[in-house]
């Protein structure tokens, strides 16, 4: 198994109100990664994911297209040290 990784990214666009939280939770919680997603003041997403590299990618993936109600303008991502974080929450 791959060592697990750690990506924060940020969401812009239209991102809130539109159920990417929840939406980002499920696929995170499908993929099998860690961490959370959050919005942020003002108006991006937050979301931070712990994993394997090939389920980072996935749930980084996601989040680039976002539920159908979202328009997704652009994503920031920076790797950060895994901090050995369990579960996915919505904060």
């Amino acid at each position: 198994m791959s060592a697990a990784v750690r990506r924060r990214l940020r969401i812009q666009g239209r991102v809130q109100g539109v159920g990417f939280r929840m939406s980002t939770a499920e696929a995170a919680r499908r993929i099998g990664v860690a961490g959370h997603v959050r919005n942020l003041p003002d108006g991006s997403v937050e979301a931070v994911f712990e994993g394997s590299p090939e389920q980072v990618a996935r749930a980084e993936a996601f989040c680039a297209e976002g539920p159908p109600h979202a328009r997704v303008t652009g994503v920031d991502a920076a790797d950060e040290p895994p901090e050995g974080l369990a579960g996915f929450a919505i904060r």
